[in-house]
């Protein structure tokens, strides 16, 4: 046979057994072996044919034991997760190697341009004015990183984006109005430890596959964090509007709420529910004005949180017309691309 790093000229040496790890427990097969006596590489065909890998599990265990390795550490999986749930007893490291090769594959196929999940248009739902809506979202997280042997490494961005179609509360909006029951959510995710750029392409790939193009509107949801508006504008040209996430505004108005009310947990959810409220009905402009005559008169800390929150509105102020975006029944919080955040990317 032909090697197939040298491309010269192998020759078969006979039988070589080779133990595995199956679903069904410990296993011995014997295959065809040859030498390449060029570049002394050897080869088991029947190894490729049966989709095994470098290491010693069979496709089916490698399926379970890299599922297991993304819900939780390597360690818990090895010695808590696969031997309850498949009776499978391998090594922390041998859960490391499996679950990071699935993952260097991944990323090899998708930076070669393949696409995940099959192409299904969706129906997209409706908007207040009758015109169908798409979104888009973009978030960033931190990574904690480990290098050789253990040793402490700088900790990486990780970036996850999502094509989402939510399903409004009022059925009249609904892309089938007679539908029998409440459609179901739909969402796309791509994510991955690269810069933000390379996450582009793979996200316009899945938006075609959802056709996201046949949406009549577009519409993005981040946080403030830098760049992201940008690049949600420059890849996805026809969203309408890039709207601030809700639930991050949210979270400053309380920060500022409890210096303002310290000890007076009343007048803090008071004084937070009725600010969060005018975000809604007045918008960020307004907010941000309520905050600058703010009397801090005798409120020791208050100044530096105000100011914190005065730089976080002025700067995007421009994406808080919440009374616009309710009035059109778009979305203003990104929960499900957070979500994400915290349960596909934080728990790897």
């Amino acid at each position: 046979m032909t090697c197939p790093h040298c491309r010269e000229s192998a020759r078969c040496k006979g039988f070589k057994s080779r133990q595995l790890v199956s679903l069904f427990g410990p296993l011995e097969y014997s295959r065809h072996y040859y030498l390449c006596r060029h570049c002394h590489h050897g080869i088991s065909p029947l190894d490729g044919v049966l989709g095994l890998r470098a290491h010693d599990l069979t496709p089916a265990a490698d399926e379970v034991v890299c599922l297991s390795g993304l819900e939780d550490s390597f360690a818990t999986a090895a010695d808590t997760v696969l031997p309850r749930l498949a009776g499978l007893r391998v090594s922390e490291s041998t859960v490391q190697r499996a679950t990071e090769a699935a993952g260097e594959r991944l990323a090899e196929a998708q930076h070669a341009g393949q696409t995940f999940g099959p192409s299904t248009p969706w129906a997209w739902h409706k908007d207040a004015d009758g015109k169908t809506v798409g979104y888009v979202s973009v978030d960033a997280t931190g990574v904690g990183q480990q290098g050789s042997r253990g040793a402490k490494a700088e900790g990486r961005m990780a970036y996850i984006g999502m094509i989402d179609n939510p399903v409004p509360e009022e059925r009249p909006r609904w892309a089938n109005p007679t539908a029998a029951k409440r459609p179901e959510w739909k969402a796309r995710y791509v994510s991955q430890v690269r810069s933000l750029a390379e996450l582009a392409e793979p996200l316009r790939r899945q938006a075609s596959q959802v056709n996201l193009g046949g949406a009549d509107r577009w519409v993005a949801l981040s946080d403030g964090g830098i760049g992201l508006e940008d690049f949600l504008r420059a890849n996805f040209p026809r969203v309408e509007a890039v709207i601030l996430d809700f639930y991050h505004v949210a979270e400053y108005v309380a920060k500022l709420s409890r210096v303002l009310h310290p000890g007076d947990a009343d007048a803090d959810r008071r004084w937070r529910e009725t600010t969060c409220e005018e975000l809604k009905t007045s918008g960020g402009s307004a907010v941000l004005e309520k905050v600058r005559s703010l009397d801090l008169a005798d409120r020791a800390g208050a100044a530096s949180v105000r100011a914190e929150v005065v730089t976080y509105f002025t700067n995007q102020t421009h994406r808080m017309d919440y009374p616009h975006y309710l009035a059109q029944g778009w979305q203003i919080g990104s929960g499900p691309v957070e979500s994400a955040c915290k349960t596909v990317i934080g728990n790897a």
